[in-house]
């Protein structure tokens, strides 16, 4: 971004100000002016140790109106799921022999799934998918014998989130081509089930800031009840 068009995209914002959910989208789609589908960003700050394995926020959700973002789906399991996997729209199946293009380096795929009996082989790999946040997860219904619908669900608008060691959470909830009232679905979904994900232990105000932003756009801060009461 030039310095022109930073100064234009910053051009009458206070990054102290908040507003609503609405007109928060509104800014961020008028100033996401890029010659490419800017993605639009949530970032929430959380009142959260994520060092503590009982706050360390991770899960998955549906966006409502998807992502807009093709995922390419790779999937471990022999047999009839490999068979069901490849129906499904997998981009990559196999077992051993994917293990092996894992291995080596060749990753060309955005999410990770598993039938439980893979599970001996993909330890293996663990510090190779692991760091990449692709290591498939029961917990994030990536260990699974339902692979068409874990499938269906990677490639239909599902995100996955998790804390960063201080405490916020950041997620793709769409694109700026998206109209204002599906980003703000995606937004109050997205923002629902980080609150039911809240720990039990947190003392104090659980949400601490959120914003919103696109890819080369600036950040604007969202008024936190209008989001979460």
């Amino acid at each position: 971004m030039t310095g022109k068009r930073i100064r234009k995209a910053y051009e009458g914002l206070n990054a102290l100000d908040t507003c609503t959910v609405k007109e928060a989208v509104r800014i961020i789609k008028e100033r996401a002016t890029a010659k490419f589908d800017e993605t639009i960003e949530i970032s929430i700050n959380l009142n959260i140790d994520a060092r503590k394995s009982d706050q360390n926020i991770r899960g998955v959700t549906q966006l409502p109106a998807g992502t807009g973002k093709t995922l390419r789906v790779a999937v471990f399991a022999k047999g009839p799921k490999a068979e069901e996997a490849r129906k499904a729209g997998a981009d990559l199946v196999g077992d051993e022999d994917l293990a092996e293009k894992v291995q080596s380096g060749e990753i060309n795929f955005d999410r990770c799934i598993a039938t439980p009996d893979m599970m001996g082989l993909l330890g293996k790999l663990a510090r190779v998918l692991g760091p990449r946040g692709l290591m498939p997860n029961p917990k994030l219904g990536t260990v699974t014998m339902d692979v068409a619908d874990a499938i269906k669900a990677a490639k239909g608008g599902q995100v996955e989130f998790r804390a960063e060691k201080t405490g916020i959470v950041h997620a793709g909830i769409g694109k700026a081509s998206f109209s204002t009232d599906d980003i703000e679905k995606n937004l109050r979904s997205f923002v629902d089930a980080i609150m039911k994900a809240k720990p039990n232990g947190v003392k104090g105000s659980y949400v601490k800031k959120i914003s919103l932003s696109s890819t080369m756009g600036p950040s604007v801060r969202i008024e936190i009840a209008d989001v979460t009461s």
